[in-house]
């Protein structure tokens, strides 16, 4: 049942579904600017969301976090450098979100946000070097290189891309919470 190629699948469609609701907030964010009925949208996308911005970025933290520990701890699939710096950047994730959504403090947004933008760019680019081997600067090690995939589903999905998707979803979810949090002291 809980298989690597049944997993695998799991952890990319999960990832795919991350990416369709950043572009989705993001073309929505910016319809917003120039079309009244995008903005009316996107406010009762926001509106739906109120409450909800904290226990899901938590979700997603902890679900990518749960991916990584399955990855290496289940399938024994060795963590590189990079990895692991994103691991440094995700773990504390789940705490603090966890904490945020418990308490339904808003203002953590301020501090998860860095973050989550600093796994963000840290997941691109390992994908970035993965697919580029000749831009990278080297091998992280002689045993786990950074510019080897474990696996790219569809041709593309691999572990950075993942946890590239799920940081993506946390910022955006980050930017709502602000933006609620903001209109609710206005």
């Amino acid at each position: 049942m809980f298989d690597f190629k049944t997993m695998r699948l799991f952890f990319s469609l999960l990832a795919l579904a991350a990416d369709a609701a950043v572009v989705a907030a993001v073309l929505l964010a910016i319809g917003a600017r120039f079309s009244a009925p995008a903005s009316r949208v996107a406010r009762q996308i926001r509106d739906g969301l109120t409450g909800w911005e904290l226990p899901f970025a938590f979700l997603v933290a902890a679900v990518s976090t749960l991916g990584s520990l399955y990855y290496s701890e289940i399938v024994n699939l060795v963590p590189c450098q990079y990895c692991w710096y994103q691991r440094i950047a995700m773990y504390p994730l789940v705490v603090v979100l966890g904490l945020a959504a418990w308490k339904r403090d808003r203002a953590v947004a301020a501090a998860a946000t860095p973050l989550a933008l600093i796994g963000a760019l840290l997941a691109g680019y390992h994908y970035f070097i993965q697919n580029f081997p000749q831009f990278g600067s080297g091998q992280c090690s002689t045993t786990t290189p950074c510019n080897a995939a474990y696996f790219n589903q569809f041709g593309f999905v691999s572990i950075p891309y993942q946890a590239f998707s799920g940081f993506a979803l946390i910022v955006v979810l980050m930017a709502v919470a602000r933006l609620n949090s903001r209109d609710k002291t206005a």
